[in-house]
């Protein structure tokens, strides 16, 4: 059975409890929901709870860095309803913090702990946000655009 994308009833219900802080984007491949980040635990807190929506899976988050912004980006699917959705959230790139989804879905803790080790971004309430990938000390975080690369002599 192939998946679907979240039903537009339920598109139009939350983009109308949310407002101007949401705006909706949907194709044949996916239903995009682009949130203020000051509301993102809220809607992801409705997401997972709320009878209509029941996504009670988080497939993937990750991050991704633009020239203005830093995005974080959540795939989550319902099992009992068959029905996927993707969440996205613009962080400043000066100082990328976004709220940590560890609570509603405890498989989020490494993939936030990789988000911080590579873009920066840091998930206020994480359990436990340290580093996963590089070991503790390293400076900087290898995937944003203004890390340095320090040349390596050739052996």
């Amino acid at each position: 059975m192939a998946m679907k994308q979240l039903d537009s009833v339920m598109v139009d219900y939350i983009a109308g409890h949310f407002g101007s802080a949401m705006t909706v984007s949907q194709d044949k491949w996916q239903t995009v929901l682009l949130v203020d980040c000051d509301r993102l635990y809220e809607l992801m807190e409705r997401l997972r709870y709320e009878e209509h929506y029941q996504m009670d899976y988080l497939s993937n988050l990750t991050g991704a860095e633009y020239p203005e912004y830093l995005e974080m980006v959540y795939h989550l699917y319902s099992f009992s309803l068959n029905q996927t959705v993707t969440v996205k959230s613009r962080l400043p790139n000066n100082k990328p913090e976004a709220p940590s989804v560890t609570a509603l879905w405890p498989g989020a803790d490494l993939q936030e702990r990789e988000v911080f080790d590579l873009l920066g971004v840091h998930f206020t309430s994480h359990p436990n946000l340290t580093r996963v990938l590089l070991p503790e000390g390293f400076e900087g975080h290898p995937l944003r655009k203004d890390y340095k690369l320090m040349a390596r002599p050739m052996k």
